[in-house]
């Protein structure tokens, strides 16, 4: 099958009134497709689900040690934060930590999605700074990179040696030359794959060892940062924390713009990606969330396993209206 398949319904009453079609892929340690939906071979941008791939090189280069960078921050590189106080006090510091402000950021500014953070700012007539995007970490390891290859300060540029080592490390793990890349919310480039790539990726860090080669301990270090502190990779109230927290084992999941998800189980050397083509995230978020409870990792009556999938619809006057819930195919 090729088309895409529906992932997650969405009920009103008696009958479904919107249905998200999706593809996604399950691989093993070798990369081979362990279970898949719709089209594999499939060509995406994984968004924000990559930056596990984009922070191997500031590992592998040796910079990540050089700079005595921590679990914390190896997260937040692997983040699209909230924009919360537990993330830019800590992006602040680390770039204070290499010399740096706010203006040396490429990411932009925009509004954190914390409600406590956007508050404090209306309340006191502040505007955001690039250490509320939810990039901001990211961006923080690519300046830590670029200090340590000597670079030049647009480190977004394409061409830029952070850059060409970030779509090195990324067809590497994905075993296929990217056939183009966009320019992502934060400015960075985001290059394509097959969806069996990106599930292949995710596989080859799930079955990565930290005795292995340079680039498997980096792997091993970045899925692990990611699972010790999910309140960093995104925040409260946000599916990739919850989940994280909620599953039976460790796993390491990450949501990327346009409804993109993947999910890392190391101690089932599996990978997993998938995409709604509609870019409705409420509908990655229920398909993620049915494929590790199908996977055994996920208990379906988990309170945030039932916040993304059989979730109540409720009205504006509390009135149940309807369901988000997995279609046949994740049912």
């Amino acid at each position: 099958m090729t088309n895409a398949v529906p992932f997650t319904e969405i009920w009103r009453g008696p009958s479904p009134e919107s249905v998200h079609l999706g593809h996604a892929v399950i691989c093993d340690a070798g990369g081979a497709i362990v279970e898949a939906w719709g089209n594999p071979s499939e060509t995406i941008l994984p968004r924000s689900s990559c930056k596990m791939l984009q922070a191997l090189p500031l590992i592998t280069s040796g910079a990540a040690d050089a700079h005595g960078l921590t679990s914390e921050q190896l997260a937040l590189s692997c983040a699209s934060h909230n924009g919360a106080a537990i993330h830019t006090e800590r992006v602040n510091r680390w770039l204070s930590d290499l010399g740096l402000s706010d203006d040396d950021l490429r990411c932009g500014a925009h509004d954190p999605q914390d409600k406590a953070a956007h508050k404090s700012l209306l309340c006191s007539g502040t505007s955001p700074c690039q250490v509320h995007n939810n990039c901001s970490g990211k961006h923080a390891g690519f300046l830590t990179l670029n200090r340590h290859l000597g670079g030049s300060a647009d480190y977004i540029d394409p061409s830029h040696p952070v850059q060409r080592a970030v779509l090195e490390a990324f067809e590497e793990a994905t075993g296929e030359t990217s056939p183009y890349f966009g320019i992502d919310g934060c400015s960075a480039p985001n290059h394509a794959s097959s969806l069996h790539g990106m599930a292949r990726a995710m596989a080859w860090f799930a079955g990565a060892s930290d005795s292995g080669d340079v680039a498997e301990r980096a792997a091993v270090r970045l899925w692990q940062a990611m699972v010790a502190h999910p309140e960093l990779v995104a925040g409260e109230g946000r599916a990739c924390t919850e989940l994280m927290r909620a599953c039976s084992e460790p796993v390491a999941l990450k949501t990327g713009a346009e409804a993109f998800f993947i999910a890392i189980l190391p101690r089932r050397k599996l990978g997993v990606a998938l995409k709604i083509v509609d870019g409705g995230t409420r509908g990655a978020e229920c398909a993620i969330a049915s494929i590790l409870v199908r996977l055994g990792v996920l208990d379906p009556e988990h309170p945030a396993a039932r916040k993304y999938r059989n979730a109540p619809i409720v009205n504006w006057r509390g009135i149940e209206t309807g369901m988000i819930r997995p279609a046949a195919a994740l049912a």
